[in-house]
């Protein structure tokens, strides 16, 4: 059959390094589905400082949309461990999801 090169959305290589998993091809499907491949990219994916509220009058959003981005986001985390703060954070707002959280989370 051949080496391992993509198992579930992991590429991954092997050498006499090791072997090394990435998720580059699902990210760019990912920022492709969402619509943000014209966006520019941010080094940290969000400041603990960052404060997300309730926001009980902010205009609400297809919570389906939403709870997709949080669980595609969270496969993610499986090679990109430093966006699991931030995933984590935006996930308490999936039953009452607002256009401020889609916004921050975007």
């Amino acid at each position: 059959m051949g080496e391992l090169t993509f198992f579930l959305g992991l590429q991954i290589h092997q050498s006499d390094e090791g072997i090394f998993i990435c998720q580059t091809k699902y990210m760019k499907e990912l920022i492709k589905k969402v619509r943000m491949s014209n966006v520019k990219a941010l080094g940290t994916p969000m400041s603990p400082a960052t404060s997300l509220d309730k926001d009980g009058e902010g205009k609400s959003v297809d919570e389906s949309k939403y709870c997709e981005m949080i669980g595609s986001l969270l496969y993610l985390t499986v090679s990109c461990p430093n966006i699991i703060f931030s995933v984590c954070r935006h996930a308490r707002f999936q039953a009452a999801s607002k256009e401020s959280h889609l916004t921050a989370m975007k």
